[in-house]
């Protein structure tokens, strides 16, 4: 699809203007606040997460056979139509930011990405979260994302859910985003469209951070969101590679962006002192609860939402490796937040068992973060990202299970949920224990008085870990009442065993659908 035949219909267009320009911007809109150290402040109304139930995929015939509609809302061509008819109009009568960007920092898989945002500061949080070109926007770009919160869908016309709409039409290469100003859909809407793209050039694309040691020895955290990717990733013995999302090709590990989506609710300096740092001028607050007159963020405030967040590049991490590009990983970490404090906070998984955990990506809701739970409720979600897959779940956990054989890739579950009970009983995990336990792994220290085998799910869990009391490692050890353990531990066995029936009984081999856990009667 032509876009500058769409931009020459505008009513205004502001082409590559810079970041402090954009932000001036902002500002004289009216569309965000300066906090304390110069970040700019905005809040995104209704949305103030994503919202699944609005994004689709236009089924053509080059979509129709390879996406997986059992996790992707299809659309037809003629609503696309009709909505890009909308953006259309609006545009006629309206001013737009122009700004083109790259997604993936291999060259060999990069592409050119143009965004027309409505919203100044939105073109701040794409041109910092995405790899910077000094290309004009002019260039003709392999995919453009049209961002017009103001224009609404209407469900009995459009055959939408709500007023708002996220399209991706992959043959058109478009991306229109409507209805909604959360800037997380910009960000996650190129991310699907990579997780299409690089599959299918023998890539595997996956929802992690990244970073390496001195000896350029490389580790991904693998993980949805909320499950400490990118606070465990920020480690200052570690170069940065990236936080979020990743692919890794024939020449190793590369950045899908250029910067990072960090959660911010409780941040603090001596927590996570890169992150606290980064919140300066360049980097964007979303929802974040600031004093009206002194400018100084809360992050403790949850008013507005649990899920605030704040957008930053690479290089205001101090030890960001840039172009970010790395080797083949030597680690691998699957991170879980386990709320029934039934999994270990580390265990050391084989191929057949990685691949399992991979397909089946578990994690947990706990009580208070959505309507009408009460209780640990189990959420499995492919790859540790299915909302952002557009093909079968098979196609990246084939592509994961080459890799891992091909470069003899340890991988590790983490569990950074709760130990000694359940969400509301047990307590969270420490975070200088996660970290400690991440380094031992990396340095090949763990389990150097030697290993366990978890009942049911025969995963092996290290009796030792330096600075970490060995009392915490085996879940059982943590409960007072062992019993109760025992029947939790049965109950997610249970709640393992009827997801991957349902999902993947005779799609898989028989090595990985036995690498799960098992009750034995």
């Amino acid at each position: 699809m032509n876009s500058e035949k769409l931009l020459a219909e505008a009513k205004e267009v502001v082409r590559d203007l810079s970041v402090r320009e954009l932000i001036e911007a902002s500002i004289r809109n009216g569309e965000g606040t300066f906090s304390d150290r110069g970040a700019l402040r905005v809040t995104t109304g209704t949305h103030t997460g994503r919202s699944p139930k609005d994004k689709f995929i236009v089924d053509t015939p080059l979509t129709h056979d390879i996406v997986n509609w059992d996790n992707n809302q299809a659309c037809t061509e003629e609503t696309f139509n009709r909505l890009y008819a909308k953006c259309e109009k609006f545009i006629k009568t309206h001013r737009v930011y122009v700004k083109n960007v790259k997604a993936g920092a291999d060259p060999s898989y990069q592409i050119r990405v143009k965004f027309i945002n409505e919203m100044a500061w939105q073109t701040v949080f794409i041109s910092q979260l995405f790899i910077k070109t000094d290309e004009p926007s002019t260039v003709p770009e392999d995919f453009t994302v049209i961002s017009l919160p103001d224009v609404m869908a209407d469900p009995a016309v459009d055959g939408t859910n709500s007023e708002t709409f996220i399209i991706l039409n992959f043959d058109k290469k478009v991306v229109l985003i409507g209805g909604g100003l959360y800037a997380g859909e910009l960000k996650k809407s190129i991310f699907s469209v990579m997780n299409f793209l690089l599959p299918q050039q023998d890539v595997l694309s996956m929802h992690c951070s990244c970073n390496e040691g001195s000896k350029g020895d490389v580790a991904l955290c693998v993980g949805l969101s909320g499950t400490g990717k990118t606070t465990l990733s920020a480690d200052p013995h570690r170069a940065l590679i990236g936080d979020d999302e990743h692919g890794w090709g024939d020449n190793g590990v590369f950045n899908v962006e250029g910067g990072c989506y960090a959660k911010c609710i409780d941040l603090t300096e001596d927590s996570q002192p890169e992150i606290y740092r980064a919140v300066r001028f360049g980097a964007v607050m979303e929802n974040v609860v600031v004093d009206p007159k002194t400018g100084a963020p809360d992050f403790s405030d949850n008013t507005i939402t649990e899920n605030t967040r704040v957008a930053y590049p690479l290089n205001y991490i101090p030890n960001a490796k840039i172009p970010s590009r790395a080797g083949h990983p030597k680690n691998i970490i699957l991170l879980t937040a386990d709320a029934f404090g039934v999994l270990p906070p580390i265990s050391k998984l084989t191929k057949e068992q990685a691949m399992y955990h991979y397909l089946t990506g578990y994690t947990s809701k706990v009580a208070g973060t959505e309507r009408g739970i009460t209780e640990p409720q189990a959420t499995f979600s492919t790859a540790f990202g299915a909302p952002f897959l557009p093909l079968q779940p098979l196609v990246y956990a084939k592509l994961l299970g080459e890799r891992i054989a091909r470069h003899e890739t340890n991988v590790y579950l983490v569990n950074t949920g709760w130990s000694g009970g359940p969400y509301g009983v047990g307590k969270r995990m420490k975070l200088a224990y996660m970290r400690a336990m991440i380094h031992a792994a990396l340095d090949d220290e763990l389990g150097e008085e030697g290993w366990t085998t978890m009942p049911m799910f025969d995963i092996a869990i290290p009796k030792s870990c330096p600075n970490v009391p060995s009392t915490i490692l085996n879940p059982r050890h943590t409960w007072t009442d062992k019993n109760a353990y025992d029947q939790m531990a049965k109950k997610l066995a249970g709640l393992f065993i009827d997801n991957f029936k349902k999902l993947f009984e005779g799609k898989v081999t028989d090595d990985i659908a036995s690498a799960g856990p098992h009750i034995d009667d």
